[in-house]
């Protein structure tokens, strides 16, 4: 089973998926210890890569190079990768699609905003017209093999949400997502016009869209709950306040007690990403951690 099988096959099961966002390789780490799937956030890449708003500053051969160094070290993740709008040209997202199939990307989200873009989650988007965005993902459906595949959505405007999910829902793109949905009803109305598609919900703190539970997501039919930021600000906080501490203590370093991290905890995860500490997979038979 590709990796692209093994996310769709959960994808399509009962319960719902959830899918970590994931920052960089050490939140990646500790990600993997927990869930079985990550989401390769634009947003947590942008600001952890360039110090950068997520706004198009992310070149895709970036973007590609820290997957194939994610897909080394987590054989048996699911790998959801954000490629924003396929980095503008429709070229040049089937060459990125076709790039992280090659290297073992379970999935890619294709959005349907233009230059310049913003987080799903501000104000100020502005979306493609949805025959210009359909054509851009008809080709990146027609270039890749297993590769799940996204349609999203960044529309706001009520009437408009429903017919471009209507209108995506009848592509071959394996899952929907309307992005900064903000309210349980709305997802409702959307799960009522797109039919069997599957349907993926994307959290992050502070954001438009209701704090739910997986429990509550899955009754409301949705099959893949992405956290887009969960890793990149509890690093902020606890980074801030281990600073703070630091500080105000004239720069003496707390003791570490049992359960702490210090060195020896750091480099016990750090090894485990070592990739002859892995199971040896076929890649046609990928296993992915729950």
């Amino acid at each position: 089973m590709t990796y692209g099988s093994a996310l769709r096959r959960d994808v399509q099961s009962d319960s719902i998926t959830p899918l970590i966002g994931v920052f960089d390789m050490f939140s990646a780490s500790l990600s993997a210890q927990h869930y079985g799937g990550m989401f390769v956030s634009g947003f947590g890449f942008a600001a952890s890569y360039y110090g950068l708003p997520d706004i198009g500053f992310i070149a895709w051969p970036d973007m590609v190079n820290f997957v194939q160094r994610l897909r080394l070290a987590f054989p048996q993740q699911h790998l959801l990768v954000d490629i924003d709008d396929g980095y503008v040209d429709p070229e040049v997202a089937c060459h990125v699609v076709e790039n992280l199939e090659r290297i073992g990307a379970s999935g890619v989200i294709l959005e349907d905003q233009k230059r310049p873009r913003r987080c799903g989650h501000v104000d100020g988007k502005q979306i493609l017209p949805l025959e210009e965005y359909l054509e851009k993902l008809n080709l990146v459906l027609e270039t890749r093999k297993d590769l799940v595949v996204v349609a999203r959505t960044d529309a706001t405007e009520e009437s408009e949400i429903l017919r471009r999910a209507e209108a995506l829902a009848q592509t071959d793109a394996d899952v929907l997502l309307v992005d900064g949905v903000r309210s349980v009803e709305w997802i409702s109305k959307v799960r009522a016009v797109i039919g069997d598609k599957p349907l993926l919900f994307n959290q992050i703190a502070g954001g438009k869209s209701p704090r739910l539970s997986l429990t509550e997501l899955e009754d409301l039919g949705v099959n893949v709950a992405i956290y887009s930021t969960p890793c990149l600000f509890a690093a902020h906080t606890a980074i801030d306040n281990a600073l703070l501490e630091l500080r105000a203590n004239d720069g003496r370093l707390p003791e570490v007690s049992e359960g702490d991290v210090g060195v020896a905890a750091s480099i016990d995860l750090l090894e485990r990403n070592i990739s002859r500490h892995h199971p040896k997979l076929d890649r046609r038979d990928v296993t992915v951690a729950g």
